[in-house]
């Protein structure tokens, strides 16, 4: 079983890379991981930037909002992870970002495509959900009724909601989100709107994890 420790550091490693990518800026976005023993799982502190933070600083929060450790103010968006965590029992870690080509094309209208093969496999399935008051119960209960069946779900002019079981696995998925919205703005460019990865691809891969096989991606 994974430590907290090793956690905080996971997510902030991470979370590191994701605000170099430019998908949080300021103290924008939110991550947070699932703590050993279902008792909560650690968050990310209100305003502060995640580059900037240290794994002591990361507060742990109950499912029902309980600060259990910790002397900072937890996100206030933590009602949307842990919905997100009782929606989804494998999912290990949760990460809201604000990925700018991805909310752009969502608050557009203009749907993010797959275009190649690793878009369709870490992304996978995209839900999206409209405009709801961030840090609202509303929102919460959207995005969790989303998680069915998707491990990415669009906000309306407010970035993304992923879940993983990996917290490696989690950054792949949210620069391959981002990946695909710029692949999809420069198809579209090109008077491309109909360009997607061969959906036989997912039906091959899908078939090899079922039957336990994998494809050797983390």
């Amino acid at each position: 079983m994974t430590d907290e420790r090793t956690i905080a550091e996971a997510l902030l490693f991470q979370g590191q890379k994701l605000v170099t990518a430019g998908l949080v800026v300021g103290s924008g976005g939110n991550l947070s991981g699932r703590l050993p023993g279902g008792e909560g799982f650690l968050i990310t502190p209100s305003g502060y930037s995640i580059a900037e933070l240290t794994p002591d600083q990361l507060v742990r929060v109950g499912f029902d909002g309980t600060v259990l450790d910790g002397g900072l103010k937890p996100s206030s968006e933590w009602p949307m992870h842990a919905a997100a965590y009782r929606a989804r029992p494998d999912a290990q870690y949760v990460f809201h970002l604000h990925p700018p080509v991805s909310t752009t094309l969502h608050a557009t209208g203009t749907p993010i495509r797959h275009l190649t093969t690793d878009h369709a496999y870490y992304v996978r399935d995209l839900h999206e959900v409209p405009y709801i008051n961030s840090g609202s119960p509303e929102l919460a209960a959207a995005v969790a009724e989303q998680l069915d069946g998707a491990e990415v779900v669009l906000l309306k002019h407010h970035g993304c909601l992923l879940v993983a079981n990996a917290a490696d696995l989690a950054y792949q998925r949210a620069m391959n989100l981002e990946a695909a919205a710029m692949a999809t703005y420069r198809a579209t460019l090109l008077g491309d709107n109909e360009t997607i990865t061969p959906p036989e691809y997912m039906e091959w891969i899908r078939g090899l994890e079922a039957a336990g096989k994998g494809y050797g991606k983390t």
